[in-house]
């Protein structure tokens, strides 16, 4: 009996494991497939310019508000943690280091990526989700008219170059809140906090983190635009496809995250 129960969860794992890595091999390639046709509309200039704008302002523009808080928040936080772990044998100054690494190397590019996910890649997912149940995508395929390069093409280009943008803006409110927090929090002077944070600086480090906003800004919207056009099943379709793409889409964030510092840091 208790080998017949353990042969039962044996097959229905590996089901389990079979269905999870086929999802995985459809969506990749769905994916894949997805950006060869926006690469091949980009090429041909079959992408207008005043949509990328359009979604530039609304993906970039729009975002700063909800990207300069959360890097207000990510700075000051840092700033007073490290300074409640030091103790009378670390310098104080090392807090400028520690605020600087931590808000440059990963809390800006992560939390730009965030908000991004809630914001941009939910609505951008439920848009073109709304649009495939009530057919307006078939309408576009019936007026002679490629959605990829109309609907894809413009949010995938728009948020490759927007989040950088919006990474660097992130980094320097986090440090201008962290520099702060630490004179009002710890008594660290603006030279103290900036001669730690020279100290262990790399001009690298600026660039890894806004290399990390261009992976996020292009994943991002290339999740959630596949999830739009793989959209079924009316409003309940819209709401299920919605969850999923912010669930592979934060997914995929944290492990292009994790991914970053074997490839350039060492």
């Amino acid at each position: 009996m208790v080998t017949r129960i353990a042969k039962k969860g044996l097959r229905g794992l590996l089901r389990a494991l079979g269905r999870a890595a086929e999802a995985v091999g459809q969506h990749t390639g769905g994916m894949a497939i997805l950006l060869w046709r926006i690469g091949e509309s980009t090429l041909r200039g079959r992408v207008s310019m005043r949509e990328v704008i359009s979604q530039t302002f609304s993906m970039g523009v729009k975002s700063i508000p909800l990207v300069c808080v959360t890097g207000l928040l990510s700075g000051l936080v840092t700033s007073q943690q490290g300074g409640y772990q030091f103790t009378g044998s670390v310098p104080l100054y090392v807090l400028g280091s520690v605020v600087t690494s931590s808000v440059i190397l990963e809390l800006g590019p992560v939390m730009t990526a965030f908000v991004l996910i809630g914001r941009v890649g939910a609505r951008i997912t439920a848009e073109l989700g709304t649009m495939k149940v009530s057919e307006q995508i078939d309408a576009l395929y019936s007026l002679g008219r490629d959605p990829v390069p109309v609907l894809a093409a413009p949010r995938l280009i728009a948020g490759t170059f927007s989040t950088p943008l919006l990474v660097g803006l992130a980094n320097t409110v986090g440090l201008f809140s962290g520099l702060v927090a630490s004179r009002a929090t710890m008594g660290l002077g603006p030279e103290s906090f900036l001669y730690g944070a020279r100290l262990f600086w790399h001009n690298w480090d600026l660039l890894y983190s806004l290399s990390k906003g261009l992976a996020f800004g292009f994943i991002i919207p290339l999740i959630s635009c596949h999830m739009g056009f793989r959209t079924r099943g009316g409003a309940e379709g819209v709401g299920r496809a919605t969850t999923s793409s912010v669930v592979i889409m934060i997914i995929s964030v944290l492990v292009l995250d994790a991914l970053f510092p074997p490839l350039f840091l060492n």
